[in-house]
């Protein structure tokens, strides 16, 4: 059994959930509802923060993917005009405040990026004077708020959409697994809050160290708490680099049956694909952004650049894309708030979503199963807002 917990797992783990260990407050700055005045009958400038500078690889090929993803949607915005003007951060909190401030100075009327949580939260309170709204690539809710908003997809998001779909189908009793740091405690809350909202009944939750024996050592208690409490929807915070491999092969083992106890995760199930053979994890639920969607993105990205894009490219595509959907209305005050805040959302190569005034998000999301190792959706993602009970 390979370790769950090397250094390129932190370093994943970080980059897809956003999840700093020490997140900074996010900034709380009055911004009123204006925003910088933008002149729609010329190019606006835009600013991409990326972690370009870091002496960091995966960083790089990162960086180059989000820049890529946001090129192709300004030659996808037709008529409307965006000065797109790269920042490289070089993944720190002082580099990405030294790069929002240079971006504002040189007039960047919003920010797009960077990608960490401290980052984003750095990068939003060098520029929060000035009223410069900051679109992270981050799903840590820690760091929203303010003029800091973020666009990755979000625990809170994922646990309301996939809870409700549970309930409305008849599994009401939901525990909730997970690690006992900050990521682990996320996931929890975010469960309970879903749990809550859907109308269900929270059968409690149980934690493990964080370390591959810590997994194994509290497998026997979970599966005596998920019989002690009726359980029959469990739902783990972890994904495959982490604890999830282990718990999907131990928990049947000690008599928690995935054909009885619906499966669920928070996390993506299908990255990497092999994760899909796991025997314990087939008949389980996960969420994926608008499939139908995201494939025609990852398409016309890979032809276009010769290799698919990484999996948080379609953040940065999102964000030009919304930006210039505010910019084609022709408004001096198209970044304000009030609009980057419109209910009707926008539209995404991740499907429908849209920015709420705390600073997070909500993503429209298909509902996926497992079977016979092969994804299957089962509930579509909407197309629009109002249209599901996860919204």
């Amino acid at each position: 059994m390979h370790s769950v917990f090397s250094r390129a797992f932190r370093r994943i783990y970080l980059l897809l959930l956003g999840l700093a260990a020490l997140a900074l407050a996010g900034c709380q700055a009055n911004l009123g509802t204006s925003g910088p005045a933008v002149n729609t009958n010329a190019p606006v400038p835009v600013a991409l923060l990326v972690p370009f500078g870091s002496q960091d690889n995966n960083n790089d090929v990162l960086a180059t993917s989000l820049q890529n993803a946001a090129q192709l949607a300004v030659t996808d915005l037709g008529s409307v005009k965006i000065d797109l003007r790269i920042y490289p951060t070089a993944g720190t909190p002082a580099g990405a405040a030294d790069a929002a401030t240079k971006a504002a100075n040189e007039g960047a009327k919003i920010i797009l990026g960077p990608v960490y949580a401290q980052g984003a939260n750095a990068a939003g309170a060098a520029v929060a004077s000035r009223g410069i709204s900051v679109l992270s690539f981050s799903n840590n809710t820690e760091v929203a708020g303010g003029n800091v908003f973020v666009l990755g997809n979000t625990f809170q998001n994922t646990a309301k959409r996939l809870i409700s779909y549970a309930a409305a189908n008849g599994f009401q009793n939901v525990m909730v697994v997970h690690a006992d740091n900050l990521t682990g405690r996320v996931g929890r809350a975010a469960v309970e809050a879903a749990v809550a909202s859907a109308g269900a009944n929270f059968t409690g939750a149980a934690s493990y160290k964080f370390s591959q024996q810590g997994v194994i050592d509290a497998v026997k208690s979970i599966a005596q708490q998920v019989k002690d409490t009726n359980t029959d929807t469990l739902v783990f915070a972890s994904d495959t680099a982490g604890a999830l491999p282990i718990l999907a092969q131990l928990l049947p083992e000690n008599g928690v049956d995935p054909k009885k106890i619906k499966f669920i995760g928070l996390t993506r199930w299908d990255i990497p694909t092999q994760t899909l053979s796991l025997g314990g994890l087939q008949g389980g639920w996960f969420a994926l952004p608008d499939p139908s969607l995201n494939g025609s993105f990852r398409d016309r990205y890979t032809q276009a650049f010769g290799r698919a894009p990484h999996p948080l490219a379609g953040l940065a595509y999102d964000g030009i894309a919304a930006i210039g959907a505010l910019i084609k209305s022709g408004k001096a005050d198209a970044l304000s708030r009030a609009n980057l805040t419109q209910s009707s959302g926008f539209a995404g190569v991740n499907g429908v979503f849209r920015l709420l005034p705390d600073g997070t998000n909500e993503r429209a999301m298909a509902v996926v199963e497992i079977k016979n190792k092969q994804v299957n959706v089962i509930d579509p993602a909407p197309r629009s807002f109002g249209t599901t009970a996860g919204f």
